[in-house]
């Protein structure tokens, strides 16, 4: 019998739970025909001492499950972890499924459009009495950028993926009424799927490439991004029209949602990053979206049999078709196949012209290729046009429009490409140029106001500092050749194909000009205009801080003037939400982003310049994530206005776009919140100006003890980095092949030099989340008890949670982190610090800022149970739990074999693929914490 996906009430979540039950009695079954009955048992029986550790908080359970991890065999613990493993991704796609199925649900029952929704949005907003108008030039106006972003911790295979998506396939199909034999059927084919993932490689065991992180970025492209996109334009065209009757959408106009990537131009800290990846990740977005398109155009040539002996066609048209290198006389009425037959063949010449190394389909004849996108799109536009003069309207849509909506959105170049590089590393280059062309030998050593003054004297000059004669070191070579290979790859694929560059650690106003005179030396900057717009990404707690003077003397000096007025008045800015949080903690880092975006405001808007914040926030709570309808909502008032841009990093990619409908869900909510937060009213949402002093008076008090009670934990108490690298897989997951990119900055251990991720996935996999918590027990506990006037002080953060978008969602996104920390696995990961006096020590004020923190959200919130405002994600982590569960107990079983062996100066390879798998099956059980 099919899930009823119309179920209310207490049975509405019934269906997902027999997706779980149908899903895990599957894989079961692989485990006993792979593996044997004995295996199966031992797996059950270790989930079954699992659920009994934590429901009981039995001891004897602990001990039990110590033993029985400890008597695995190498083999036996290897396919121990893959069945748990794989269980949490088999959860994820019933979970997906489930969400498709509501979200179906609720649309066949004719429900109001759903918070998240631009309908929801636009109903909203009218509302509000935003007018259609308001809304048209919004559209037009608006750039949303998701940014996909390599991971050091991103383990998934494409083969993994592809089987995954087949199996949500099935799993979908089994919502329709099928007859018993299609049941069978169907039954079998997910079964065989199943077998099919278990005996397929889960990970890689090579070391990961940047092209390898390229394609598995490509690939979500090709499941997501390069249907759904567009087919989301449509939607929003249609609900503009519904909601405003009468109004003329921006049909054709500005493409407002674009995609980004930081793969193959991301070299800050990865050595790996050259001329040769820019170059490489351009031919493979290319070759990508040239294969969809080719497929397209087949497709429409198959489609588009109009004959004009049965009906007209424009001029355009005719005289498109008579370009046609197809001379059929079998086609001699039908212009529209033989136009389409010559468009393949410019596209197929432009896809060889830009790298493309197999066309599946060979064309008819020869043909020029095409010089822009924008030209294949004209060609494109003239069969639409002929369609609806000749009564061919109804045939525009179904592909071809969409085709026309794709090349706007993509172009040829796919995705834009950022650059990205750290300051000190500018700061070498050029030193270097300065001292070869005996202009300044010591630049590294002048003050910054010399630093400016020299760079804006070379800015103004012809001359170049770089000579053909000089030798250069590598560092300097590779520099200037990446930027060079960028202004070759603009001029080849379009000016959107790369027009960003960051500069990682911006401290100062040189860090800036520095990247423009690297523009100048490569041909970047000419007479007419700067080609890549220079982005400075505040990242420390200091930096945030400075973030709002250095861009008010920056767009001071009438040279960037003169270069922003050319971007049309528009500058980016980067905000690093994971740095911020390794530096000063969750609260903190949370306050200084906020405090940064209003300074910001004000700085540009007395400018006269728009500003576009570019978010750079993790997955991870503690790194900046939680959900982005959420997170967009509770920007300040003015820091939206129709232009965002924020990463899409690692694991979080694949929760977001691995499945073609969840990932259209998320990009409208990306587009809803945009939307929102862009023209609803101020006053309409949030506190009221006199309360808002008040509320940010508070928080500001509650950042300064937050931020002594974190720097007091991680930076200032001895021996804290050596109960890190004991208590957290971090050591491990700096040794495996994890990403392209290392998991420090430098060659040591400390704290300063590992980056953001790696730090915020260790804390995640070892179940305390630390860094998306800690601080705010002690802050809020010391400041209400602190100075008297307790019950005043706690209806101030009562009524601060009722009233302020920001706080709330603080509140909301720690809840979550809270719900999936667990101090009784992480005190197993304690277990694995040998001097037992460091790890009772700092173990013990962890768990007392733990239980102080959930005594301050419930005595803000009034709830004591975790996720009680959303009882189906609540739902969602206990049961995830007792699959979860048993993960992380083998984990540090394992990571405790690989030490063994190791301080034995012995490997052991089957133990390496055993944490590394572990890892994968974690995070995968976290999803968006992990």
């Amino acid at each position: 019998m099919a899930n009823n996906i119309t179920n209310t009430g207490a049975d509405k979540d019934a269906p997902l739970k027999e997706d779980i039950r149908l899903l895990g009695r599957l894989l079961g079954d692989v485990l006993r025909e792979q593996e044997g009955e004995e295996v199966f048992a031992v797996v059950e029986t270790i989930r079954q001492t699992a659920v009994r550790f934590r429901r009981e908080a039995d001891a004897q359970a602990g001990e039990d499950l110590a033993e029985l991890l400890h008597k695995l065999t190498r083999e036996q613990t290897i396919t121990v972890v893959r069945a748990f493993s794989y269980f949490s991704h088999l959860a994820n796609i019933a979970e997906d499924q489930h969400h498709i199925r509501r979200r179906r649900a609720h649309l066949l029952a004719g429900s109001k459009p759903q918070k998240g929704s631009v309908g929801f949005a636009l109903a909203k907003l009218k509302g509000a009495g935003v007018g259609a108008g308001t809304v048209a030039t919004f559209f037009n106006d608006a750039l949303i950028v998701p940014v996909l972003t390599a991971h050091p911790t991103e383990v998934q295979r494409k083969s993994i993926l592809d089987a995954e998506h087949e199996i949500a396939r099935l799993l979908a199909e089994r919502d329709l009424p099928l007859t018993p034999k299609e049941r069978v059927a169907n039954l079998h084919l997910l079964h065989a799927r199943v077998a099919t993932l278990w005996q397929t490689r889960m990970l890689r065991y090579s070391k990961l490439t940047v092209a390898d992180e390229i394609d598995n970025a490509l690939s979500y492209y090709r499941i997501t991004f390069l249907r759904e996109l567009p087919g989301l334009y449509d939607d929003i065209e249609d609900e503009i029209a519904a909601h405003y009757p009468g109004s003329t959408p921006a049909a054709g106009g500005a493409p407002y949602v674009q995609m980004g990537s930081w793969i193959g131009g991301d070299r800050d800290g990865n050595p790996n990053v050259n001329a040769g990846t820019v170059a490489h990740a351009l031919v493979r977005q290319a070759t990508t979206i040239l294969d969809f398109y080719l497929d397209e155009v087949h497709a429409l040539g198959a489609e588009l049999s109009i004959s004009t002996l049965l009906v007209e066609a424009s001029d355009a048209l005719l005289t498109l078709a008579e370009a046609s290198p197809d001379h059929s006389p079998h086609r001699a009425d039908e212009p529209y196949r033989r136009a389409l037959i010559g468009i393949y063949a410019r596209l197929a010449a432009t896809a060889r012209a830009l790298g493309a190394a197999n066309i599946l389909r060979k064309e008819v004849g020869q043909a020029a290729p095409y010089l822009g996108a924008a030209d294949f799109g004209a060609d494109l536009a003239i069969l639409a046009g002929s369609l609806r003069l000749n009564h061919g309207a109804l045939l525009v849509k179904p592909r071809l429009a969409t085709l026309m909506r794709a090349v706007d959105i993509f172009g040829f170049h796919l995705a834009s490409l950022d650059m990205r590089q750290s300051s000190d590393v500018h700061e070498r280059v050029l030193g270097e140029l300065f001292a070869n062309a005996a202009a300044e030998p010591h630049y590294a050593q002048l003050a910054e106001a010399d630093k400016v003054a020299l760079l804006l004297a070379e800015l103004s000059q012809p001359r170049m500092l770089h000579s053909p004669h000089a030798l250069y070191s590598d560092e300097t070579n590779s520099e200037l050749a990446i930027l060079r290979a960028a202004r070759d790859i603009r001029r080849r694929y379009g000016a959107r194909a790369i027009r960003n560059y960051i500069i990682s650690h911006t401290e100062t106003v040189s860090d800036l000009l520095e990247v423009l005179l690297l523009q100048k030396e490569t041909g970047m900057l000419r007479a007419g205009g700067l080609e890549l717009m220079v982005i400075p990404l505040f990242e420390t707690i200091p930096d945030l801080q400075r973030a709002a003077a250095i861009m008010d003397e920056w767009m001071a000096l009438p040279l960037v003037a003169s270069l922003v007025a050319r971007q049309g008045m528009q500058q980016e800015v980067m905000l690093g939400y994971s740095d911020s949080n390794k530096d000063g903690g969750f609260l903190t880092s949370n306050w200084e982003l906020y405090k940064s975006e209003i300074d910001l405001v004000g700085v540009f808007a007395r400018a006269g310049v728009k500003l576009r914040l570019f978010h750079g926030r993790g997955g991870t709570v503690g790194r900046g994530g939680g959900p982005s309808y959420e997170a967009i909502l509770a920007q300040p008032p003015g820091t939206v206005n129709g232009q965002i841009r924020l990463t899409e990093q690692g694991e979080i990619i694949a929760s977001k776009f691995s499945n073609a409908e969840i990932g259209r869900r998320n990009l409208e909510l990306l587009v809803a919140a945009t939307l929102e937060a862009s023209l609803t009213p101020h006053g309409d949402d949030g506190a009221a100006a006199p309360a808002l002093a008040r509320f940010e008076a508070v928080m500001a008090e509650l950042s300064d003890r937050a931020y002594r009670a974190y720097r007091g934990l991680v930076y200032d108490t001895p021996g804290f980095t050596d109960y890190f690298f004991s208590a957290t897989p971090i050591a491990e997951i700096a040794e495996l092949n994890l990403g392209s990119r290392p998991a420090s900055r430098k060659s040591t251990r400390r704290i300063e030099d590992l980056r953001a991720i790696p730090w915020g996935f260790s804390w995640g996999q070892c179940r305390l989340l630390l860094p998306g918590w800690f601080g705010f027990g002690s802050a809020v506990g010391g400041w209400i008890e602190d100075g008297g006037r307790r019950d005043e002080k706690i209806a101030a953060l009562r009524e601060m949670h009722a009233q302020w978008p920001f706080f709330a969602t603080l509140l909301s996104n720690m809840d979550m982190v809270l719900a999936k920390t667990d101090l009784a696995i992480a005190s197993r990961y304690a277990d694995l610090v040998a001097d037992a006096l460091l790890r009772d020590r700092i173990f013990a004020r962890i768990e007392a800022e733990h239980a102080a923190t959930l005594r301050c959200l419930a005595l803000i919130t009034g709830a004591h149970e975790r996720l009680a405002g959303n009882p189906l994600l609540a739902r969602s982590i206990q049961n995830r739990f007792a699959y979860l569960d048993p993960l992380n107990h083998l984990q540090v079983e394992l990571i405790e074999r690989h030490r063994t062996l190791s301080r034995q100066g012995k490997a052991d390879e089957r133990v390496h693929r055993g944490i590394h798998l572990s890892i994968n099956g974690v995070a995968a059980g976290l999803r968006n914490s992990g």
